[in-house]
């Protein structure tokens, strides 16, 4: 969904006198609510139309609601977004070897010693919270590879105005680990599956543990997390004749199952003719399945989401190379090693690390972050150039 031009001018108008943080924020909450006035007026009616099958809906938002944590003129771009959404990642390794995330042979991983430490990491976290930031997701490489994962989970829920603390992982040794990280404040799950068929799993992981994966989604709906989400990243002559196979799992699993349409990165080998479209996908499940209705959409929201009649779950869509959702991009990116990421498509980054060993204190990190997130761009390149643009893996940049 494009932010209606009359929002923009808002923002920029207000913006341009601010001097202080509370009055950006004035300006931010503005245009928020411009925004979701215009969305209320146009809500798609997607039973019939194509054009309106694949429109954005976010009628009848919720006002915004004041933060807990206050809000800062750190997080807002040049464009009027509010960025409350930090995605986290704790490292570089992992026990899987997906080909969509990294090449064959591997990737050169940073020396440990230039990665963030425990402290460091929870320190930036602290500085994003307190400055509005009130959703963070774990990332890696495999997060639950790190050994103070459980630590790191405890003194990141203990934030002052830290709304959702989730985890992005590819479950292979999640289950076990569960209880604790429950207890310990996590409370949403994204978990990577990419296939339903065993051998198929070894293929494309390049490892075994197909059953690990299925047992970590179950003991996520058992224990009762709030959020239980199924990331399928879709691919042509790979796992595209499994896409009815997955929504299926919806109809008794309470899970949101999400196509993500395959991505370039460096290394993973990327070409248009793997990429599996939104619309071809959507049209796949229509003609199996009766009752698909569309939900309503928060503005930053990053899925196209919806029903299914009978369904315990939903079925959404990351549409990034057809459909971008760049006017209400929330998320930046901590990376591993210290960087910060304003764009995953974006070559651009900022460390935070150098800055951190070399005695600034928190003033001036918020200085370095406000300057690289107004430096953030209107919208990401188009996948052709992005796919020539220099990025790194996605195993060091974080799913």
């Amino acid at each position: 969904m494009m932010m209606p031009l009359r929002c923009l001018s808002e923002l920029a108008r207000r913006r341009r006198g601010c001097c202080r943080p509370d009055h950006a924020v004035d300006a931010m909450r503005a245009g928020l609510q411009c925004l979701m006035s215009t969305c209320s007026s146009t809500k798609a009616t997607d039973n019939h139309s194509f054009s309106n099958t694949y429109a954005t809906s976010c009628a009848n938002l919720p006002e915004v609601a004041p933060s807990e944590a206050p809000l800062s003129d750190m997080l807002v771009d040049s464009f009027g977004r509010f960025h409350n959404y930090l995605r986290i990642s704790l490292t570089e390794r992992c026990n899987l070897r997906c080909q969509y995330c990294m090449p064959a042979e591997g990737v050169e991983l940073t020396p440990s010693a230039e990665l963030l430490s425990h402290d460091e990491i929870i320190r930036v976290a602290d500085l994003f919270v307190t400055s509005g930031v009130d959703k963070i997701r774990l990332t890696g490489g495999e997060p639950t590879i790190r050994k103070d994962i459980e630590d790191i989970c405890l003194h990141l829920s203990g934030l002052k105005g830290l709304k959702t603390l989730a985890m992005t992982t590819n479950g292979l040794v999640l289950s076990k680990k569960l209880p604790r990280l429950k207890e310990c404040g996590l409370n949403a799950l994204n978990i990577s599956l990419d296939t339903l068929v065993p051998a198929k799993f070894e293929f494309m992981t390049r490892r075994k543990g197909h059953s690990r994966v299925m047992e970590s989604i179950d003991a996520a709906i058992e224990l009762g997390f709030q959020s239980v989400k199924v990331n399928c990243v879709v691919m042509r002559g790979m796992n595209d004749d499994e896409i009815c196979d997955f929504v299926e799992m919806t109809r008794d699993k309470p899970v949101n199952v999400r196509f993500i349409e395959f991505m370039p990165f460096d290394g993973n080998v990327w070409n248009v003719k793997k990429l599996v479209p939104y619309a071809e996908i959507m049209d796949k499940v229509r003609q199996r399945f009766n009752g698909v209705e569309r939900l309503q959409d928060h503005p930053s929201e990053t899925a196209k989401n919806f029903k299914i009649d009978g369904h315990a779950g939903t079925i959404s869509f990351i549409t990034s190379m057809t459909q971008h959702f760049c006017a209400g991009c929330n998320r930046l990116r901590l990376l591993a090693d210290g960087n910060l990421k304003v764009c995953l498509f974006g070559p651009s980054e900022v460390s935070l690390r150098e800055p951190i060993r070399a005695g600034v204190d928190d003033a001036g990190l918020r200085e370095i972050i406000s300057a690289a997130v107004k430096r953030k761009k209107a919208k990401h390149a188009g996948m052709f150039d992005i796919a020539k643009t220099a990025n790194r893996p996605m195993i060091h940049i974080g799913g």
